[in-house]
């Protein structure tokens, strides 16, 4: 199993930036590809960021892309999503994801964190 804590969340003002961690517990070397995704009120959960364990390689949803950074640091097992130019609708609850996999145009991952609220005010 591996447990995955979000930290980073928290209100901004549009135009802003925040750093999301997440830090991996447990059997890490299961990690694998990390990915972030975020689930608005009322929609469902999308796919916004990935990184591979080796490369690494990045992915980014077309809505993110220019504006939010993924990064790994494999010695302390934790993956950061740095947010930049933070716009109202990207206000949504993040989750980290490890083991993260893509099937055709949908990314899901096999273990997930409890996810940390990013509210983008306008």
């Amino acid at each position: 199993q591996v447990q995955l804590v979000e930290s980073g969340g928290g209100l901004v003002q549009a135009g802003g930036s925040l750093r999301l961690s997440c830090a991996a517990s447990g059997r890490t070397l299961s990690t694998g590809t990390m990915g972030w995704f975020r689930q608005a009120s009322g929609k469902e959960r999308e796919f916004a960021a990935a990184i591979t364990w080796i490369g690494p390689r990045t992915y980014y949803a077309d809505s993110v892309k220019g504006r939010f950074t993924i990064s790994r640091d494999n010695a302390k097992n934790t993956v950061y999503l740095q947010m930049n130019s933070l716009k109202p609708e990207d206000t949504a609850v993040y989750y980290c994801a490890a083991n993260v996999k893509r099937y055709g145009s949908t990314w899901s991952g096999d273990y997930w964190g409890q996810g940390t609220q990013v509210t983008v005010s306008s």
